[in-house]
């Protein structure tokens, strides 16, 4: 009689267990097991079931998990880090993930399949992720992480070494990095000053960020914001360090010196992988040819990177620029300002005047210029958002400005952000998204657009497809992220994945200790998660917080157009007892 054959299906197997299990049950025995239930009870289980995987096997310090889709495996185990990167306490995990034939034995699961992926769990990095390469090209430019290249890895009773992929660290942030594709990327590092004279860091600092600006707007290019790049400044960074740091494949660092009318500009491109030079230039030029420079500059990067550019790209590349250096000395110093003014603790009012003043005075030498009806519009935006002035309306002197710079400029791209920030806050959610849709086609790589159209479609009613936005924003711009921390939750909650909206919202409150909306809106997220102890605790600090706070005027300065995503935030915290 032949022997029944057996039934053999492809999936996706996720491994995970607890980093030094022995160790922490050896000083705490029951301390770490009451720990470890909460994680797979709050944590790991939820995220599992959000993202359609089924756990068919425990073993106290480990799970295994199986999942019809690669994609879905990936983003579970980096959804699972995520929230375990916000949690106190020392329970860290490490997982593993294969894709292999597997065998049904009841509820268990036997084969390779399973086995490589136990194997690849245990050399994955504390707190990180190791995925074969099986799984990488199913999963490549699907999802929103960057893998590093872990080499040939020899597994313990494998007999063939797996090519494996290695994601995160004991050091992984909390939200992970993203791209969208697989295109060629860059960080610019702050050009360094060589003048001798610490007042001309403004014009060392406009330099670069003119040229990250120019960049943004090649759609074939992943380019790293400012704020992330520019944490650099002052060091000197090994290049292969920044690129694994800002996850991109190539660095432009270089210097300026400035004497008189005479500007030496030194530019090199640097291969971040292997620290190969791809192209560098020394320019001695007059002043009065800085914008000829930046253009050659930014030219020769799309070059040496082998980037198409589009006849439209090359158009709009350099924009409408002042035709006057002083406009262009004086703009930059404003924008200097503004970026020093979040940090300013006493005589805040008189900064602000002063970034205003120096907008103003750019705008009036070169009537012709956009980029300081920008610079004016962002700032009445912030004073809007801060009460920075107490000047009355801050937000009409904001839409103001942005008009008169898309009216100097149609493709000032930062214009039609600023206009699609002004109409998130005054609730014109179509005027926001003709904003936000013209800035990506003209800058496809903005930070800012990213981030704005996150909102837009959060606001929209399409919370699930913001995530993949804010993500990005954030990727691109680390000073973003403080704030995008808190639109990331907010769409992971109206998108029902509440643990990981807890965990977002925790690390948003870890960075900003006082603030009172992403308390409520964690609240929310544990009272759906059935966490109501820890609900009413969070609720409860609000009111030390902001006495003032109250949820009906939280959500009444949003502009929702689908209903049922406040009703979920009301619900959770009805869930909880608190509202």
């Amino acid at each position: 009689m032949m022997q029944p054959r057996t039934q053999r299906r492809l999936a996706a197997i996720l491994a995970a267990d607890v980093e030094g299990y022995s160790q922490l049950v050896g000083a705490d025995e029951d301390g770490t097991l009451a720990a470890l239930r909460e994680v797979w009870a709050q944590t790991f289980d939820p995220i599992v079931e959000t993202h359609r995987g089924r756990v068919f096997k425990s073993m106290g310090d480990g799970k295994l998990v199986e999942f019809a889709s690669a994609v879905d495996a990936v983003e579970c185990a980096v959804a699972i880090q995520a929230a375990m990167a916000a949690r106190v306490g020392p329970i860290a995990l490490r997982i593993g993930i294969n894709l292999g034939d597997v065998v049904s034995d009841g509820e268990d699961m036997l084969g390779d399949g399973v086995n490589v992926a136990a194997r690849l769990e245990s050399q994955a990095p504390r707190g990180g992720i190791l995925i074969a390469d099986a799984i990488h090209a199913q999963v490549r430019g699907k999802v929103q992480v960057i893998f590093a290249d872990a080499g040939e890895l020899a597994l313990k009773n494998i007999a063939t070494p797996v090519r494996a992929w290695r994601f995160g660290s004991g050091e992984s942030a909390a939200v992970p990095a993203t791209v969208a594709d697989d295109l060629p990327s860059i960080a610019v590092l702050p050009f360094t000053n060589m003048s001798g004279d610490p007042e001309q860091e403004y014009f060392s600092d406009g330099i670069s960020e003119d040229i990250i600006t120019d960049l943004s707007k090649v759609a074939g290019l992943t380019v790293i914001a400012r704020n992330s790049s520019f944490a650099y400044k002052g060091s000197n960074p090994d290049i292969r360090e920044v690129g694994r740091d800002l996850g991109v494949t190539s660095v432009l660092e270089g210097s300026i010196r400035r004497a008189g009318n005479r500007v030496r500009i030194t530019a090199q491109l640097i291969d971040a992988r292997s620290g190969a030079h791809l192209w560098a230039e020394r320019y001695d030029r007059d002043l009065t040819d800085i914008f000829a420079v930046q253009d050659e500059v930014t030219m020769h990067i799309v070059g040496a990177l082998k980037v198409h550019l589009r006849p439209a790209e090359r158009q709009r590349m350099a924009g409408t620029r002042a035709t006057n250096l002083d406009a262009h000395d004086a703009y930059l110093r404003g924008r200097q300002l503004a970026a020093d003014l979040p940090t300013v603790t006493t005589g805040r009012v008189a900064a602000f005047d002063a970034v205003i003043a120096a907008y103003t005075r750019a705008a009036e030498i070169d009537p012709a210029y956009a980029a300081p009806h920008t610079g004016l519009a962002f700032a009445h935006i912030y004073d809007h958002a801060n009460r920075w002035s107490g000047r009355p309306d801050p937000l009409s002197r904001a839409a103001a400005e942005a008009d008169l710079a898309i009216a100097i400029d149609p493709d000032e791209v930062l214009g039609h952000v600023a206009s699609a920030v002004v109409h998130l806050f005054k609730g014109d959610v179509a005027a926001m998204k003709a904003a936000s849709d013209r800035a990506l086609e003209l800058a496809p790589n903005s930070a800012a657009a990213i981030g704005i159209r996150g909102n837009v479609e959060m606001m929209t009613g399409n919370a699930e497809g913001a995530i993949p936005w804010l993500q990005r924003s954030i990727r691109l711009d680390a000073d973003f992220a403080r704030q995008g921390l808190h639109f990331l939750g907010h769409a992971q909650l109206l998108a029902g994945r509440y643990a990981e909206a807890a965990a977002t919202f925790r690390e948003r409150i870890r960075q900003v200790p006082t603030t009172d909306l992403s308390r409520s809106l964690l609240a929310s997220a544990l009272g759906h998660l059935g966490q109501v102890d820890e609900a009413r605790r969070v609720w409860a600090e609000i009111a030390g917080i902001n006495p003032d706070y109250t949820l009906d005027a939280h959500l009444g300065r949003l502009t929702y157009t689908n209903p049922a995503d406040p009703a979920r935030i009301r619900q959770g915290l009805r869930l909880a007892g608190v509202a």
